[in-house]
């Protein structure tokens, strides 16, 4: 082995010889994936701070308008693995009118909803009104079941029983105040119970027609503000509804 040091002038050459193992190699990680779901202006507010720092091209974005989800996604550099990422925006109901089932079709028992309204006294107009329905939501599986005994002993005809019973003295709709869209403010909200006898058990079921006008009005609204940014601060980006 020669090794030629080659010195400036007036100075000697001088030759380091080091010992050791080298430093491993790190093994390759797998790309992190870079996701973000937040509200329905998530994409807007990305787009506004990010698309003129390089990350993307407008043309390697696509942006999904989903009105049925009251949902906007950017999936930016789709093709690169390495650098692909998604955000997401959408429109949130309000944790009070999800956690009551309205409009969900999903079933209550009277015992349940009472308790529900109960925890929930302060949507409504005063602690009494609210008392009062849960007063009669506890008492009316009691009453149904009496009716049914009477039924069977007397005449066997348990259809006619039922229709009666829930036609009692149960409210056909109340009003609740309360925010529709998460972030909202509170507003009345007029809910109808529509209750189903089964044997010996009782269930309702929450409907407010007028909070699904005013989803539909507000969903599409926001939607459209959304998509009206987002054509401003990126127009070249693809917007596809689906």
């Amino acid at each position: 082995m020669v090794i030629n040091l080659p010195a400036e002038a007036g100075e000697k050459p001088v030759l380091t010889i080091l010992e050791g193992q080298a430093a491993q190699k790190l093994n390759e990680q797998a790309p992190l994936l870079y996701e973000i779901d937040g509200n329905i202006g998530a994409v807007s507010e990305f787009l506004d701070k990010r698309v003129e720092t390089g990350q993307f091209k407008q043309q390697d974005c696509t942006i999904l308008v989903n009105r049925g989800e009251m949902s906007i996604c950017l999936k930016f550099n789709e093709r690169d693995f390495y650098n692909k990422g998604k955000v997401s925006g959408s429109i949130h109901l309000d944790d009070g009118f999800n956690m009551l089932r309205i409009n969900t079709f999903q079933p209550w028992t009277s015992t349940e909803l009472a308790m529900a309204l109960k925890m929930n006294r302060a949507f409504f107009k005063s602690k009494t009104e609210c008392a009062e329905l849960v007063s009669l939501f506890n008492n009316f599986s009691a009453t149904v079941n009496q009716s049914i005994e009477r039924s069977v002993k007397e005449t066997g005809d348990k259809t006619d029983n039922f229709s009666q019973v829930v036609n009692s003295n149960l409210p056909q709709k109340f009003t609740l105040n309360l925010p529709i869209i998460k972030g909202d403010e509170p507003q009345p909200v007029e809910v109808e119970t529509y209750a189903k006898v089964d044997g010996r058990t009782v269930t309702f079921i929450l409907l407010s027609p007028g909070a699904k006008e005013v989803i539909d009005t507000i969903k599409n609204k926001k939607i459209d503000d959304e998509i009206g940014k987002i054509k401003d601060i990126a127009p070249k980006v693809a917007i596809i509804e689906i």
